[in-house]
């Protein structure tokens, strides 16, 4: 389905993809552009193929790996293990305003499902580029624990997992309103975090809650790419019947942005109640009969 800001095409979105049950099957957006067409995301790149655009994966949740790849054990390092499980679409939601919602299942190899998912996705055109708004509540009627290869003992600040966004090949660099380059900005709790790209283009992320941190890496560590971390270096333990509640804003720009002027954009979130149109996403109905799969085990 293809995502629009206005009137500009700037990613689709794969629902139901055919991902290799060992990569961490789950719904994604890629291809993403700028609204000058410069690519800023890439999926199932051969230096890690479980990364897939911009999705939500951890790579321990209660011993699943939803992440994809080799799972790291403390004292053993990444290991391939049985525990690939996936996060897939169950039925399309209303989405009053534009964009669009959808539940899915957080499911084990087994298919059990450990927690559900309600995530709402929409783009508008902002000053210096177009904004994507990234949603994602997570329940269950048990307690369902969250860890990273950092909780399970891999000691240089490899906390990923929640809302991760794998960039576009290419040199890379990030920056907040104080820190700058990688080794500063990984791990850090800032308001906003750039990351900036060939093309060139330059993402600013905000919206971390509780005790999330940004997982950073540019392409000195091999590729870049910008995760809200949910478990950077503590478990964090969904409760049953208390949703935890994300949403995470991408400002997404052509050219290289300054420091000041990433840090004067402010998401629009408080102007999105009025129509914003049904062509904002297509393929996608905006009613509440809008299902298109049933439920899955």
């Amino acid at each position: 389905m293809r995502i629009m800001a206005g009137d500009a095409v700037v990613a689709e979105y794969q629902a139901e993809p055919d991902v290799d049950p060992l990569l961490g099957p789950r719904p994604y957006l890629h291809p993403v552009r700028t609204l000058g067409g410069v690519p800023v995301s890439d999926a199932l790149p051969e230096d890690h193929r479980w990364h897939l655009g911009v999705s939500v994966a951890m790579q321990d949740a209660d011993g699943v790996n939803l992440w994809g790849g080799r799972t790291y054990v403390r004292g053993r390092g990444y290991t391939w293990l049985e525990d690939h499980g996936r996060i897939a679409h169950v039925e399309w939601l209303p989405a009053p305003g534009g964009g669009f919602a959808e539940r899915l299942h957080w499911l084990s190899p087994a298919g059990e499902v450990l927690l559900t998912e309600v995530r709402t996705v929409r783009a508008d055109p902002a000053p210096l580029g177009w904004e994507l708004t990234f949603s994602y509540t997570l329940g269950g009627d048990r307690d369902v624990r969250l860890g990273s290869p950092a909780t399970n003992g891999r000691p240089d600040g490899a906390g990923y997992g929640g809302f991760f966004w794998r960039a576009a090949p290419g040199p890379a660099t990030t920056f907040t309103a104080r820190h700058e380059g990688e080794d500063e900005v990984n791990g850090s709790a800032e308001p906003w975090v750039a990351l900036t790209g060939p093309g060139p283009y330059t993402l600013v992320f905000r919206g971390l809650s509780g005790d999330d941190r940004w997982f950073v890496r540019t392409s000195n560590g091999g590729y870049a790419g910008v995760c809200a971390a949910l478990a950077f270096s503590e478990e964090l333990v969904v409760r049953a019947g208390i949703p935890l509640e994300r949403t995470l804003t991408v400002l997404v720009a052509d050219g290289l942005l300054t420091r000041e002027q990433c840090a004067a954009h402010r998401p629009a979130l408080g102007d999105r109640d009025g129509p914003a149109g049904v062509d904002q996403v297509e393929g996608v109905p905006q009613t509440a009969s809008s299902a298109t799969a049933p439920p899955q085990p």
